[in-house]
């Protein structure tokens, strides 16, 4: 309240600045008109005496303008105080709340609920990566035998569609022993492979 009240106090003294040199200029600007009419009269005593206060007049124009600065600095400097005891204010704010939180906590029981926390986290990874394992063992065994059944599937029908015709009457090892037909046929087939491997560069 005494800093916005100063504050009050400056612009009030800053308009009543403003106010005087505007009167000063009004006054020097007579003066000038006056100092010509002498003049042009020949009066070079009265254009003396008028230079004389003319002089004046913008000295103390000029000491106008000196105060004017004087004000706004004092202003600034007002300013610039009411806003640090503000930031000391919320200093003093802030550390009492500070204090506050200091007394609430216990760094030792805080330090136990911190490893504590890490503890319980480490098994929880542990179990975890346990689990995953075990899981990851069981779907890549059957991955492996899935993925190993799907080359073999993958090179029968390759080689079922270079000599289809030729084995399409072969009797299965499950149907019981191949009859002279049947090795015949295998041995046409074992050739037939040969022979387009060759003609595939693959010896």
């Amino acid at each position: 309240d005494i800093i916005k009240e100063q504050n009050r106090e400056l612009r009030g003294t800053q308009r009543a600045i403003s106010r005087d040199r505007a009167a000063l200029e009004k006054q020097e600007k007579q003066l000038e008109l006056e100092i010509k009419k002498m003049a042009k009269t020949g009066n070079k005593e009265a254009c003396k005496v008028l230079a004389k206060q003319l002089v004046q007049l913008r000295k103390q124009k000029n000491r106008t303008y000196a105060v004017s600065s004087k004000v706004t600095s004092m202003s600034t400097q007002t300013k610039v105080m009411n806003s640090q005891m503000k930031m000391a204010g919320a200093m003093s704010a802030t550390a009492k709340t500070m204090q506050a939180v200091n007394k609430k906590m216990d760094p030792q029981k805080t330090l136990q609920t911190m490893q504590n926390f890490q503890k319980e986290n480490m098994k929880m990874e542990m179990t975890e990566e346990m689990i995953n394992d075990t899981l990851d063992d069981i779907f890549d065994a059957s991955d492996e035998e899935e993925e190993t059944q799907d080359i073999v599937n993958q090179v029968l029908d390759e080689i079922g569609i270079e000599i289809s015709g030729k084995m399409a009457k072969a009797p299965s090892a499950a149907r019981g022993l191949p009859s002279a037909s049947a090795s015949t046929a295998a041995t046409i087939s074992d050739e037939e492979i040969e022979r387009q491997l060759k003609a595939l560069g693959v010896d």
